[in-house]
């Protein structure tokens, strides 16, 4: 069998990717080189393009209605409206529908940075250019490192409403976009890119975001939100307590997967019922699964592998996933309420799809993954898929 030039290159890029991170035969997935193929040449020509993207943080724009510093993160419920018989009073609230004149560019600004980094770290990776790795790195500096531009490590005043509060512990999901921030840190970190002073400065903002988190009162009532939100926490300081080597917080995540967050919000069929019972029923379910399967990708080790994890009832992320796949497959098949926004959106590439065809040896999962939007426009879909650079995630499990 004669192999193509292109095809001898990609063998050789995830070889390279293998050895460079330890991956042993045993560990990496026969599914890896398919996803690099499909991968690659789209993701080096969006890396060029970011190469002379200059780093946007939180210093760049301001809110006057902001009760913080030019430093802080700042962001408005999104369900939140004017009242319209009191407009210069208190917002009301409308639930599934995203006012568009809510201070946003906070939140945008953390997504780029997601983006950026990941796609910029991916590219790296595949052809170890240190361009893209150095480009990275110059976002990571100032958003975690430089005083005059970076964020400072709470979210105090994110999810403010107009009127009614000048934060909320329910504003923690807007940090669900570090996941892949943090991912390609510690992939970086790996492979001794990041002088080693920056990356100390780097692993020390995230450490005291984490104890941020953890600790103060808005972190903890989102901890114990009982829905999505508390999943997105796991996902956010699990992977945060990877990169700082917190054990105590790694194991108060998966305990809080395993004997909370599982066994409470998933029904015997598989299904979410508090995602269910919103105007966004399809997108929600989307969005859960996503967040418990990142959950399982981030803090699953061969000692302790939350993707075969079983409550005593018979709930699992396998389960899960034999719920949502087929209305993934055909939407129209969805038996319950249509969303009463972004509808026709959805599915896109759901990173559970990919995380649960690796986890599970499920080629199905893997081709439906592949054959969705890798690329959305929808600003509401983007700020619902944190997930989206497949490439620095692969071989996650060999970090683990």
């Amino acid at each position: 069998m004669i192999l193509s030039k292109k095809y001898c290159c990609l063998l050789l890029s995830l070889l390279l990717v293998v050895i460079q991170q330890g991956c042993t035969e045993k560990h990496c997935h026969p599914e890896y080189a398919r996803i690099i193929e499909n991968e690659r040449e789209l993701l080096i020509e969006k890396a060029e393009n970011l190469l002379d993207a200059e780093p946007v943080t939180v210093s760049v724009a301001y809110c006057d209605r902001s009760a913080g510093g030019i430093n802080d993160f700042y962001s408005e419920g999104d369900y939140w409206w004017p009242d319209p018989e009191n407009p210069d009073g208190p917002y009301i609230r409308r639930d599934g529908l995203s006012n568009p004149d809510v201070f946003s560019a906070h939140r945008h600004a953390m997504v780029r940075l997601s983006d950026v980094t990941a796609k910029l770290t991916s590219a790296w990776l595949i052809s170890k250019d240190k361009r893209y790795s150095q480009k990275a790195i110059e976002h990571l500096d100032a958003w975690f490192v430089n005083p005059e531009t970076m964020m400072n490590p709470h979210m105090l005043y994110a999810q403010a409403i107009s009127g009614v509060v000048s934060g909320r512990g329910i504003g923690l999901i807007d940090a669900y976009h570090l996941v892949e921030v943090v991912q390609s840190v510690r992939v970086l970190s790996a492979m001794k890119m990041i002088p080693l002073e920056q990356e100390e400065k780097i692993k020390g903002w995230f450490s005291s975001f984490l104890e941020w988190m953890t600790t103060h009162e808005y972190g903890i009532k989102e901890m114990n939100t009982g829905n999505n939100h508390a999943v997105c926490w796991l996902a956010t300081a699990g992977i945060m307590a990877k990169l700082t080597d917190n054990k105590e917080i790694i194991e108060l995540c998966i305990d809080r997967f395993k004997n909370i967050a599982l066994p409470d919000q998933m029904a015997s069929d598989g299904s979410f019922p508090r995602e269910l019972d919103r105007t966004k029923p399809y997108g929600y379910s989307l969005f859960n699964i996503d967040a418990f399967a990142n959950v399982a990708y981030i803090l699953s080790t061969p000692e302790d592998n939350l993707w075969e994890f079983e409550t005593p009832d018979g709930k699992s992320l396998s389960l899960g996933m034999q719920f949502i796949f087929p209305y993934i497959k055909d939407k129209q098949s969805w038996p319950y309420d249509k969303d009463v926004y972004i509808w026709e959106e959805w599915p896109v590439r759901q990173s559970a799809l990919l995380f649960a065809g690796l986890a599970y040896n499920i080629p199905e999962y893997i081709d439906m993954y592949l054959s969705l939007n890798p690329d959305p426009e929808h600003p509401e879909v983007i700020r619902n898929l944190p997930v989206r650079n497949p490439l620095i995630w692969l071989n996650n499990m060999c970090h683990n």
